[in-house]
Formats: structure tokens, sequence, C-alpha cells
């Protein structure tokens, strides 16, 4: 998909839910596998009402989803959000790149014109 596609609203709420290391540590779970609420749970020192609510936010930024499967109600990372996000991202890194390549190859060049400005100005000074 498009990154420009993304709306303001789309990324504020996917970045605003990355911005908690608790949602982001959830997400690096999700990306291993599909888990419960439960399983999420165990590492954090936090109720299992808390994690439920950071899935929630992580719903509404469109980052996860869930299913039923009998009475398992898995938790899963989506890849297509993950990848609209990374190439939003690349695509201002690319620009940046850019960028620095033209300043190295000006600077690999020489600025057209310093050598005899440094050279008129030893001149003058003498």
């Amino acid at each position: 998909m498009d990154p420009e596609a993304l709306g303001p609203d789309t990324l504020d709420r996917a970045f605003m839910a990355l911005a908690d290391p608790v949602r982001r540590a959830i997400v690096a779970r999700l990306s291993r596998g599909d888990a419960t609420v439960n399983e999420l749970a165990e590492p954090f020192a936090i109720t299992k009402q808390a994690v439920s609510k950071h899935i929630q936010v992580l719903e509404h930024a469109g980052l996860v989803t869930r299913s039923r499967d009998a009475q398992r109600r898995p938790v899963h990372l989506d890849p297509v959000a993950l990848e609209q996000l990374t190439a939003w991202i690349d695509e201002y890194r690319l620009i940046a790149e850019g960028r620095f390549r033209k300043l190295d190859q000006l600077l690999a060049t020489g600025i057209p014109g310093a050598d005899q400005e440094s050279t008129t100005s030893q001149r003058k000074r003498n």
C-alpha cells in the first residue's frame, strides 16, 4: 500500500500506541506468533486487565487483531499495518540518505572555487 495513503490519524494512533514500552514489548512478542492475553501478561508486573487495555490501544491503532478459537481468544499482529508504518518511515529515510549522498559527493569533489578563495585570503593577509 502507498505510504501516503495513511492518514494523519492512522499514523498518530499507531505511533502513540508504540510510544509505550509495554505495547512495544507486546508487539515484539506477537512478532514471534499469536498469543492470548494471559500469555502476553506473563512477563509484566501488571494486571491482565491492564494488558488487555494495552491490547485495546494496539487494536484501535490497527496494529493487532483478536479472533476466537473456541475458548481461546488469540491476539494477532497485523504485518500489513507494520509494513505501512515502515514504508512511511522509509520514504523519509530515503530522502535523508539522498541528501547525505549529495553532501558526500560535494565534499569528495571539493567545493568549486574554495581553493581559490583560501589562496586569495592568504595573499591579502601578507
